[in-house]
């Protein structure tokens, strides 16, 4: 048993001996693996280096000390502009004071006199924020390692780009002096507002040579290069300050100064340090490049146009440019109210979006306002600019409205104000029911309203997001409505009109095309972001109702129009509590061109665009401009979608209705609707109301009055007009709108034969009426004894010669001459055989030519002559029976 337990623990000493060799023998494996694959990634990182190296560009003196500037072309790729050779003074080291080469190597490189090029201190530093902070928190680039990327590559961010720039670096350290390399810096590296190098930004800041800068000046130069933009002192200046006090910190810092020294520099403020002198205005198209400026920095990581040496294809139209630089200019055509009355607007190609010119503002060559006002800060409110893009465009897009569609212009009140404000028109009236059109025509702000409340705030803000514009609320409020609480500028506008003109699609505004590089990296082309932001009938229907803000003349926008050209647009202002007016806005456009205009004052205390003229400054440039650049261009019309009917429709029917053959053509106008949605019920208002009935004459000869009476159905609302006058002559009203069915009427002359009409009208609409009843009235002379002769004699022809005179007498037209077989001179109006007195409508007693009978029964029109007793056939005017017949036919034409 002794034996069996020996073996059985030798066993297990030679199993543990066993493992522990196989375990050093895995440990060994994996350690001369490890090893291994170390030496083959540091074969191939060298590899890799290699690979880069070889592809790095040589250094050229010649790119060390000339700038490499940006080559900026037009729409045509025609050069106009070369940013880099138009701002630079060169200088040599004698020339840098040491405050301010102080203040850049803290700033930017602090072991610069030091190290080899490259700063292995500084890279893990970088590497340890960009872990612990973010990447990006912290740069590596020494001065040295700047001038060469500046110089020779491109600004492309990759390890390729990177390992080259460090090469570089280590190069031109062997190959010039540490002093040398510092003024290659100061020489070519960009300070803003187009200033290269530092001696040239020390003139364009404070107007002085780099011998003469203070602390302060030398510590603000020093922060600049970092960000020249949002830095720039002229519109940032809160920014700057902060970055001149943080290279005064790092100048403390790094020994540079003294703490009593940076708090003095500290206590300068930028704004004293700014010398306000004119601008050097030697850039063409400023306004525009500072488009394109930012599209490169933003669409480009890591690319600078003033430092890479870019060829930039721009979309700008030198001739709208041009036009644009004149009107805002000092010979400037426009009657500006003053000098502190600013301007800005953009030109857009409507179709795709291009920018084709930018008007940056008035008076530019001052260096005190240098600020763009079609493209930079929050905008400008835009009031009743705004409708198309909250209210009526969503409205129509999300629920088919009709370009008819009725709103009431009433009293009314924000729905979501805790305070119940009213909103207000701004001629503080009401109108009463309108349509969408006339509302948007007419700017009328509560029907805006309305509809953004009725269309749902989501929804307008859904929509107007579509068009580019970005709500800083980030949710919308009813005032937006009417451009209440919100900023645009005259770019992001002009955007959003634009696909109005377009069909309903959205192009992003953008200025630059395409981007060559230095050395052999590919071009970037670029192309407007695009999207359909409505339907085809909401862009159409909305222009159409635009059309009318500039041509029809209760439109608010005419001053706008320009003559020949289809075109669509819109007014805005906007008002302070205390009523003053601050923007005046037109933005319009035709299929070719929309154009942006804001006018007003910008930080003026107390400002006030008093004058209409003032007011319309934006439509008067708009216009100006828009009919410069439409000469010689075929600018068609807007072409109406399928998805779209237009309609004649009764005016006044809510819901809409067509009109009936009876609607009168002032009561019939013409409106769009979505396609599907048109009425298709017809209108009752204007039926032709029936025509009185049993309409009969009665003459008063002892009280010289004739009565007229009628009869007409019951129940309906009618009132009556009479006309009447002397056969042949015009009739006149004799009493209009009675409601009375029987009626006298006096004043008749004697002898003559009178015609009255009565018709019929509505209570409700005077449109609405019947066809006339007529009655035809013989007023009888008045008898005169002494006229009664016996025995008188003929003349030649026979004929009374008693009775030829007293025919001629003044005041008894009626009789004529006759050889007819009465002879009488009753002319119709004689006894009848009961020897009573009549007036020829007794039981049709003729007492004229017999042949006249069946002509004058034809004598009241429509066939209306059952109105009249039958006697009123027997009237005529006695004598020859073809007088008669001819003036009954005349009758039956008049009739």
């Amino acid at each position: 048993m002794a034996d069996e337990s020996q073996s059985r623990a030798a066993r297990r000493k030679q199993q543990k001996s066993s493992k522990k060799q196989k375990n050093t023998s895995v440990m060994r494996r994996i350690l001369m693996t490890i090893f291994i694959i170390g030496i083959i990634g540091a074969i191939g990182a060298g590899g890799v280096f290699a690979y880069y190296v070889s592809g790095a560009p040589a250094l050229k003196e010649a790119k060390l000390s000339d700038p490499l500037s940006a080559k900026i072309y037009d729409m045509d790729d025609n050069l106009f502009a070369d940013l880099g050779s138009e701002k630079r003074t060169k200088i040599a080291y004698e020339d840098v004071p040491a405050l301010l080469e102080d203040a850049v190597i803290a700033t930017e490189d602090a072991r610069f006199r030091d190290h080899m090029g490259i700063d292995f201190q500084r890279i893990m530093a970088a590497l340890w924020a960009n872990v612990t902070q973010g990447f990006g928190a912290q740069g590596a680039s020494t001065i040295t390692q700047q001038v060469v990327k500046n110089a020779f590559l491109s600004p492309e961010k990759s390890l390729e780009r990177k390992v080259q720039e460090q090469w570089l670096a280590l190069r031109l350290e062997q190959q010039y002096s540490k002093d040398q390399i510092l003024t290659m810096y100061l020489n070519k590296i960009y300070y803003g507002n187009g200033a290269y190098g530092v001696a040239k930004a020390a003139e364009v800041y404070f107007n002085k040579d780099l011998k003469d800068l203070t602390l302060a000046e030398a510590a603000l130069l020093a922060g600049l290069p970092q960000r020249p933009s949002g830095y720039d002192p002229f519109e940032h200046p809160d920014l700057a300050q902060e970055r001149k006090n943080t290279v005064l910190d790092l100048m403390v810092q790094h020994e540079k100064i003294s703490e009593e020294e940076a708090k003095e520099a500290r206590q300068v403020s930028v704004e004293s340090m700014l010398e306000k002198a004119d601008r050097d205005s030697d850039i063409p198209y400023d306004a525009f490049l500072e488009q394109v400026i930012d599209e490169v920095q933003e669409k480009m990581d890591g690319a600078d146009i003033y430092k890479d040496g870019l060829k930039v294809y721009t979309t700008l139209d030198p001739n709208a440019q041009q036009k644009v630089e004149s009107l805002l200019g000092s010979e400037s055509s426009i009657n500006f109210p003053d000098d502190q009355f600013q301007t800005g607007l953009t030109v857009l190609d409507t179709q795709s979006g291009a920018i084709r010119a930018i008007g940056g503002g008035r008076n530019k060559e001052n260096i005190s306002d240098s600020f763009n006002y079609a493209i930079q800060g929050d905008g400008f409110q835009p009031g009743s600019t705004f409708k198309p893009v909250t209210a009526y465009g969503p409205a129509i897009e999300n629920m088919q409205w009709s370009t008819y569609h009725q709103l009431d212009d009433e009293p009314y009140n924000y729905q979501t104000d805790p305070n119940n404000q009213e909103v207000t028109n701004f001629d503080n009236n009401y109108l009463g029911q309108m349509s969408i059109r006339e509302a948007l025509v007419r700017s009328r702000n509560v029907p805006a309203v309305k509809t953004i409340n009725e269309v749902g705030i989501g929804n307008a803000q859904s929509f107007a997001e579509g068009l580019g514009i970005d709500f800083e609320q980030k949710t919308m409020v009813e005032s937006n409505a009417i451009g209440g609480g919100e900023y645009v500028t005259p770019l992001e506008l002009a955007g959003a009109y634009s696909a109005f003109g377009n069909g309903g699609v959205f192009n992003e505004p953008y200025a630059v095309r395409k981007v060559e590089f230095q050395g052999d990296k590919a071009p970037v082309e670029f192309k407007a972001k695009s999207n359909a932001a409505m339907n085809e009938y909401t862009a159409y229907m909305i222009t159409d109702m635009l059309k009318g803000v500039v041509s029809s003349n209760i439109g608010t926008g005419r001053a706008a129009n320009v003559s020949g050209l289809p075109l669509a647009g819109k007014t805005g202002t906007t008002n302070k509590d205390d009523g003053r007016t601050t923007d005046s806005w037109f933005t319009g456009y035709t299929t070719n061109y929309t154009i942006s205009v804001w006018s007003g004052y910008s930080g003026v205390e107390g400002a006030d665009i008093t004058t209409q003229q003032a007011k319309q400054i934006p439509q008067v440039i708009f216009s100006q401009v828009m009919g410069h650049i439409s000469q010689g261009k075929n600018t068609a019309d807007f072409q109406k979608p399928s998805s779209v009917v237009e309609v004649s429709i009764e005016e006044g029917t809510t819901p809409a209705k067509l009109p009936s053959e009876y609607t009168p053509s002032s009561k019939i106008i013409t409106e769009l609707f979505v396609k599907g949605t048109e009425p298709s019920k017809t209108s009752q208002a204007f039926d032709k109301l029936d025509p009185v009935q049993n309409l009969s004459s009665e003459y008063d000869e002892e009280k010289g009055a004739l009565t007229l009476s009628w009869d007409y159905k019951e129940g309906e609302k009618v009132v009556f007009t009479v006309n009447g006058g002397i056969q042949g002559q015009e009739k006149q009203t004799l009493l209009p709108n009675t409601k009375d069915k029987k009626v006298q009427i006096t004043d008749l002359k004697p002898g003559n034969t009178y015609t009255f009409d009565v018709i019929a009208i509505s209570e409700n609409s005077s449109e609405n009426r019947s066809d006339p009843a007529s009655v035809q009235v013989n007023i009888p002379e008045e008898e005169n004894p002494d006229d009664i002769l016996d025995g008188v004699g003929e003349d030649e022809e026979g004929n009374d010669e008693e009775n030829q005179e007293d025919g001629d007498q003044e005041d008894n037209p009626s009789e004529d001459e006759s050889d007819g077989d009465n002879g009488e001179e009753n002319n119709g109006n004689g006894s009848n055989d009961n020897g009573q007195s009549g007036n020829g409508n007794d039981g049709g007693q003729n007492q004229g030519n017999g042949d006249s009978d069946q002509e004058s029964g034809d004598s009241n029109s429509d066939g209306d002559s059952n109105q009249q007793p039958p006697s009123d056939n027997g009237n005529n005017q006695g004598g020859n029976g073809s007088d008669n017949e001819s003036e009954n036919e005349q009758e039956d034409e008049a009739a």
